[in-house]
């Protein structure tokens, strides 16, 4: 009874009214969905058990669902108590009548408990009952039809009962698709701007429906931050750190729990927690022995373990995704076979061939839907990974040991949060193709061999045999982009550190050197990206080639084999279509294995890094304030400070003194305890604040900056600000104490940082004052302020105990006790009255220098502020507009750089081998139809050699074309870097002194490095799917010509779709790299400021600032991670759209279409959807890229200063000869629309005078006299002549190079020592070594084994300030010209190297002449006239004496220095 009539064929297949049997249709159909539902229900309730989001009120929607359900539970039993009814009447019914509406009855009861359930747990829509419901409603529909079809022979009850039933699920369906409330108590309610995904409808979901509004929103306007969604909040910082921090913690502790019991405890004396779990402290050394003795040593705690645990669970559900998506990719192939065998029968059906075209469509739309799904698992999981990995490098950054932060500098932990982060997302992404692409080679190995038999196993020799080739292409490419980068980042240190010195540079005349040597990189650079071109190119035909090369093989095999084997249209194309799919994970395998390695080293890195060694918190008590033992700054190092004793009485001023060197701040840095305890301990009693020596500045307001996270008192704030002196400041600054200071405090002059540092210290109100040398900065009179208001005896912190380090002599007799220290040991103590009596080290330092005061004058800044505040809005204002109208003019500016020629000859070539590609395919179709025919016999050997023609024909074309397109797009690298290069050196300084470095940089790094590496592949990727997709459209077009009228709508759909999407995604890819700068900038100031920061105990703030920066990026990542899902889906459904009207068109001109040109026309709509989609993602990508074009061109073509050398006006080689200067009438300004520096300035110098001093208060125009010679500003009226030349019509580098100056910051190169004095390699070594040893370094490099090689790092870092400035020095004395300039040197200086560089300059400069721009007077005493500068103009000039003698401004400021009574 029960499998009566299951396939009764003749009723189903072969009529043109097909039907199922009753049976089926009340067994099979009726129970799928119910075996759905309670296969499901389990986990899900039990899912929903756990993730409880609130209830939600009963609303009429729910109402309505309810009592629908209960209805259909009543209509099934009515059913049943019919069929009861039946039986008493004495009729037999089968037991398929009871069982049915049984099951079916119970399941509709399970369905509505499962709607109630949801509403108390809080689901706003469900996907289970939507798919329940949407399965009922299908398998419904066939009953429906066949019930009308026999609607008189049907029973009347059944009848209507069944659409009752039909009615109420199709309702119930209706009703599933739309949204519940949000359940009370949730968060979403009071979030301002909550994502809608939480809330969205299950369609909503799958479909990513819910995203439009964003994009619609980005196609009207440029998105801004506030337009974004908040995250979700399991994505956010304080959900996902925590979950891997802890998962680490425990990591470590079983680790720490193994190795306790291979030592005995011991208490350990070092200063630091080891690997950051403070159980079982034993001392290292010891651990290593026993170790290496025991060989179970323990598992090193495993960070991937750790990952896996908090982060695999989410993962999975992706990977289940994955899987389903991998085996109905191969359903599509199957109907592909059925469609062309449909073709070739004659009697077949009509609706059969409909049926078979909507299936295709609806597999398809399914494969779709699930792996965008699995998509959206995978991105989210990586999303996730990166948020934690930043989280978990900030936190431990904040407490890593010195000898820590030594072994990774901050561009290297920097590094690990960016690039090696990134890395771990970008493997998520791919992670499943581990087992996903051995899983989708065997499938389709397997319908191959179905399909073709051991003939397969030609192509995949052919397959396997280009696996090496591309491994090979793959190693040697990560090679050279390995040697490429080391060319890039040298390039861009070169640059980086051309741009910091460039007003050396230009004070020098050296540009052309240094142009030079970035273009001989440039060069290697470029080299080695041809080579990665050939490579790219052979690559790519491999790629294009390898599923044609297989096909040819295995064709040519099986139809030589034997004689019977005919290729016929199912064979051929079912074949091909499943070696496309077998591309894919065929190329993807090698890729994401080379990321894994990648990953792992990262993985390694990163590992590495969060077992450093921490400080220990304890390392200091909290008793009195003193220092006794041994200390270093790395364990295995020389100690510092050694039998170090000093007690501090509470509420004491202790000043330490010493020479440069001797350990004045390691011996605070021993306070802070931040170095590491050999022996002995450190107390300090109380709270700390510290003034490190370099002021550590935050990218923040100033107000910021001062309060450090305290509350805003009025009253005291301004006490504070007058006693540092920072109220005329203020008043200076654009916007008071709310100006934005940048990164580094780079617009603050140095001794506003120092007294910025100062306040915040003095706000903080605590006990103890580490003062790390704050007076050094700052000027005389200022710092005599800041000492009597703040520091000194009568200040605001007196009564607090206050360790001073400084070098001011002035103020030591006001303090309670002088610590003198030499070599790292106190050689003497006591106040200044016993010091001096004592007549030791102390007494000599102090007669030698007893009138020396060092005074900084602090050039105002205040300049420059204005201008780089103001400046920086409208560039950003630019960049928005920009963005909009990028299109055809950059483009055609880019095709220039290639060559016109060039870019028509690249199309053609690309033109040409997708017509290869076509010939090849419709030669395939007219060779299976020879078995139709049956001439296969006498054409094997023309058909087989033709198509490997056509094939062969476009691989070699294919190599060309990528060639021709990576040689142009190289040619218009280097036209492109070139002309930047050029434009920037010849860049006026005002330039510079209002464009932040970093935005110039970015153009030499970012910018270049699109226009070499991201743009040529984006182009190549872009024409070929270009390409692709065209001959697509012909093909099909071409075998059923009325598809042409489909394409219209498509194709419109498709560019309103594209629109929307590259003008959202490239909205949110900009407010991404937007938000992600900070996150960095964050970290880098973190680790500078970190004694800073936990000295003020703001650790958990700083932690918490990360992460909100960090969740501010994700909250941009996310919806661009979405937007491609969104894209995704919606190109895909265009694509299934080709599919199935190619398939219709193809059911409906059966009787005049060959089997090989369905074949053709619809295995090419198969592949269309992949073209599809990377179409929309390159043009969007190639929108973005192209922008780096134009702001590279933007950059080329800035305004240029005077030309470098004028030929009609070159001066005679040996001129200055006596060194005249005459200043006329002479007035300047720093640019256009400021006021003028200099007004109208009048003096003449003789040749050889000895020495003009210039003095004057801050911003009186001192250095403006100094540029105005070197003409870095141009004259606003006025000349300046020498020796009766007027300089300003000679070329710069004419006059530039006959003059010399010392300047302010002594500013060297990385490089060879010998590179630093002479970079054009115009003098002998022996001159070399002359000037050197009346600079006095040369016993210094001698010393060293490089001698004159010694290479010089960044910055000239590896030498003390003091020696830098006498490598100026030596600059200056091997130029020797007629007329120098000395900027002098502030407070950098111990005074020893001050007196060498004075008394150089006496003896070796004696027939020049010389201006001095002088600090401290006690240099210029004896010149022999000095000039006096105020606002601008000359004040006085005359000989010091005289001035004195006047008692005018000069006399006033001798006064101030203790010079004049």
């Amino acid at each position: 009874v029960f499998l009566r009539g299951f396939c009764e064929p003749n009723q189903t297949f072969h009529t043109d009214l097909p039907d199922l049997s009753e049976c089926f249709q009340l067994s099979v159909l009726a129970w799928l969905p119910c075996v759905f539902l309670w296969v499901a229900s389990p986990a899900y309730i039990y899912y929903l058990k756990k993730s409880s989001r609130g209830y939600i009120m009963m609303s009429l929607l729910n109402r309505f669902k309810t009592a629908f359900g209960l209805l259909l539970w009543i209509v099934c039993w009515a059913d049943l108590f019919h069929t009861f009814h039946e039986l008493q009447q004495g009729q037999s019914p089968p037991p398929i009548y009871f069982i049915s509406p049984l099951v079916l009855g119970i399941t509709m009861l399970l369905a509505t408990f499962l709607i109630q359930y949801e509403r108390l747990h809080g689901v706003q829509s469900s996907g289970v009952l939507f798919i329940f419901w949407f399965l009922s409603v299908l398998c419904a529909i066939v009953p429906f039809r066949s019930k009308i079809l026999k609607a008189s022979s049907q029973v009347r009850l059944r009848f209507t009962s069944f659409y009752f039933y039909f009615g109420l699920i199709l309702l119930e369906l209706i009703l599933c698709c739309l949204n519940e409330k949000p359940p009370l108590f949730s968060n979403v309610v009071t979030d301002p701007n909550p994502c809608p995904e939480t809330t969205a409808g299950f369609l909503s979901t799958v479909t990513f429906w819910w995203f439009t509004s964003l994009a619609i929103k980005g196609y009207k306007m440029p998105l801004e931050a506030k337009d974004l969604w908040s995250l979700n909040q399991r994505d956010s910082s304080k959900t996902i750190v925590p979950k891997l921090l802890k998962e680490w913690e425990k990591e470590q502790t079983k680790n720490l729990t193994t190795k306790a019991t291979y030592a005995k405890q011991q208490p350990s004396a070092t200063n630091h927690v080891s690997g950051g779990a403070a159980e079982g402290k034993t001392s290292p050394e010891e651990v290593e022995v026993l170790l290496s003795n025991q060989k179970a040593a323990p598992h090193q705690p495993s960070f991937l373990r750790a990952l896996i645990k908090a982060f695999g669970p989410y993962f999975l559900i992706g990977s289940g995704f994955k899987l389903l998506q991998d085996s109905i990719t191969f359903v599509n192939p199957q109907l592909l076979r059925m469609l062309i065998s449909f073709t070739k029968q004659e009697d077949a059906p009509v609706w059969w061939g409909y049926t078979l075209a909507f299936l295709m469509f609806f597999t398809a739309i399914l494969q779709t839907l699930i792996l965008h799904r699995h998509f959206q698992y995978c991105f989210v999981t990586g999303m996730n990974v990166r948020t934690a990995l930043i989280g978990a490098i900030y936190r431990k950054s904040l407490v890593i040991t010195n000898a820590a932060k030594r072994s990774s500098t901050v561009g290297e932990i920097v590094n690990l949060m960016s690039v090696d982060a990134q890395r771990f997302m970008d493997l998520t992404t791919f992670l499943n193709m581990l087992w996903s692409a051995p899983l989708q080679i065997m499938l389709a190995l397997y319908f191959l061999w179905q399909n073709l038999g051991p003939s397969v196993l030609a192509g995949v020799a052919v397959m396997i045999m280009l696996i090496p080739f591309n491994a090979v292409i793959a190693m040697k490419t990560r090679a050279y982009q390995v040697e490429q980068m080391q060319h890039k980042d040298a390039r861009i240190k070169l640059m980086n550190e051309i741009l910091n010195g460039i007003k050396v540079l230009k004070l020098y005349a050296w540009e052309n050197s240094f142009k030079e040597k970035v273009l001989d990189i440039r060069q290697k650079e470029l080299i080695v990206l041809r080579k990665t071109a050939y490579l790219g190119a052979l690559s790519t035909m491999a790629w294009t080639s390898a599923p044609f090369l297989v096909a040819l093989t295995t064709f040519a095999v099986f139809v030589t084999v034997d004689e019977k084997n005919v290729l016929d249209a199912e064979k051929a194309f079912v074949s091909l279509s499943l070696f496309n799919i077998l591309r894919f994970p065929l190329n993807m395998l090698p890729q994401v294995i080379s990321s894994l390695v990648q990953a792992s080293v990262s993985l390694k890195r990163i590992q590495n890094f969060l077992s450093h060694d921490e400080l220990d918190p304890d390392s200091v008590d909290r008793k009195t304030s003193s220092v006794n033992g041994k200390f270093t700054w790395a364990k295995e190092d020389e100690p510092v400070l050694d039998n170090i004793n000093v007690m501090v009485p509470q509420g004491s001023l202790v000043a330490v003194v010493g020479h440069v060197g001797c350990g004045k701040s390691s011996l605070i840095s021993a306070l802070l305890g931040d170095m590491e305890k050999v022996e002995g301990e450190v107390s300090v009693r109380g709270s700390v604040a510290y003034v490190p020596q370099q002021a550590w500045i935050q990218n923040a307001t100033l107000r910021d900056n001062i309060l450090f996270g305290k509350s805003f008192n009025e009253s005291k704030y301004r006490r504070v600000l007058d006693a540092c002196a920072l109220t005329p400041d203020l008043e200076v600054l654009p916007g008071g104490d709310m100006t934005e200071i940048g990164e580094k405090g780079i617009n603050l002059s140095g001794g506003q940082r120092q007294r910025v540092s100062l306040a915040r210290a003095l706000y903080s109100d605590t006990e103890v004052y580490l003062l790390d040398d704050p007076l050094s900065a700052v000027d005389a009179h200022v710092s005599k302020h800041i000492f009597d208001n703040l520091i000194g005896p009568e200040g605001m912190l007196k009564g607090k105990t206050r360790i001073l380090v400084t070098h001011g002599i002035s103020f030591l007799p006001q303090v309670d006790n002088i610590v003198v220290m030499v070599e790292g040991r106190v050689s003497e103590m006591g106040s200044h009255q016993e010091l001096l009596k004592q007549n030791g080290a102390f007494a000599e330092f102090l007669r030698n220098y007893a009138l020396e005061d060092i005074v900084e004058e602090d050039e105002a800044t205040g300049l420059k502020l204005e201008l780089v505040k103001p400046a920086d809005k409208t560039i950003l204002l630019l960049t928005f507009v920009n963005l909009t109208q990028v299109k055809s003019k950059v483009f055609l500016e880019y095709a220039k750089a290639v060559g016109l020629v060039l870019s028509v000859i690249i199309c053609l070539l690309y033109g040409c081998q997708s017509a290869a590609a076509i010939g090849a395919n419709i030669w395939l179709s007219q060779w299976t139809s020879d078995s139709l025919t049956n001439q296969t016999k006498e054409n094997v050997n023309m058909r087989v050699g033709v198509y490997a023609a056509l094939g062969i024909t476009q691989g070699i074309l294919v190599m060309i074309s990528s060639f021709t397109l990576a040689m142009g797009n190289i040619g218009a690298a280097k036209k492109l870097h070139a002309n930047l290069l050029d434009n920037k050196l010849h860049t006026p300084q005002s330039f510079f002194d209002t464009t932040p470095i970093g935005r110039i940089i970015n153009r030499f790094s970012k910018d270049i490095y699109v226009i070499d590496e991201a743009l040529p592949s984006t182009v190549l990727m872009f024409l070929g799917t270009f390409f692709v997709s065209l001959s697509t459209m012909i093909v099909i077009i071409s075998s059923t010509p009325i598809f042409a009228v489909v394409i219209a709508p498509l194709a419109f759909i498709y560019v309103f779709v594209q629109r929307f999407y590259v003008a959202t995604s490239r909205q949110l890819k900009r407010l991404e790299s937007v938000s992600r700068s900070p996150i960095y900038s964050h970290f880098s100031e973190t680790i500078t400021g970190s004694s800073v920061i936990r000295a003020y105990g703001r650790h958990t703030a700083f932690v918490l600032m990360s992460d909100m920066k960090v969740d501010e990026n994700q909250k941009s990542y996310y919806p661009g991670i979405v937007s491609n899902r969104w894209l995704g889906v919606r190109i895909e459904f265009i694509g299934n759209c080709i599919v199935l009207f190619a398939a219709l068109f193809a059911v409906l001109g059966k009787a005049t279409l060959s089997p090989g040109l369905v074949g053709l026309s619809v295995s090419y709509a198969l592949q269309v959807t992949m073209s599809l989609n990377w179409m929309v993602r390159m043009t969007s990508d190639l929108e973005n890229n192209i922008v780096a074009v134009e702001r590279v061109k933007e950059y080329s073509e800035t305004k240029t200063e005077a030309p470098w050398e004028v030929e009609e006006k070159k001066p005679p080689p040996e001129w200055p000869t006596q060194g005249n200067v005459e200043f006329n009438e002479y007035s300047v300004r720093y640019r256009e629309g400021l006021d003028l520096v200099l007004r109208n300035i009048t003096l003449s110098v003789k040749g050889g005078e000895k020495v003009i001093g210039i003095v004057g208060r801050t911003g009186a125009g001192k250095s403006s006299m100094t540029l105005c010679l070197f003409r870095l500003l141009e004259a606003a009226g006025g000349e300046i002549t020498i020796d009766g030349v007027k300089i300003s019509e000679i070329g710069l580098h004419d006059l530039r190079s006959k003059l010399t100056i010392i300047p302010q910051e002594p500013v060297l190169f990385s490089g060879t020592l010998r590179m630093n004095l002479d970079p054009f390699e115009k003098y002998s070594d022996d001159d070399v070594w002359k000037a050197l040893e009346h600079s006095h370094l040369h016993k210094f490099v001698s010393n060293q084994p490089a001698k004159l090689e010694l290479e010089c790092s960044e910055g000239g870092e590896n030498l003390s300030v003091g020696q830098r400035q006498l490598v100026c020095l030596a600059r200056a004395l091997l130029r020797k010209t007629r007329i120098l300039v000395l900027d002098e040197a502030t407070a950098a200086i111990d005074l020893e190297t001050d007196d060498l560089i004075q008394s150089t300059i006496r003896t070796q400069f004696e027939d020049c002449t010389v201006f001095t721009i002088a600090h401290r007077l006690n240099t210029i005493m004896d010149y022999t006239r000095v000039l006096v500068l105020d606002k601008g103009q000359i004040a006085e000039f005359d000989t010091p004496t005289n001035l004195i003698s006047k008692r005018g401004i000069f006399y006033g400021m001798a006064k101030d220095a203790g010079l004049a009574q």
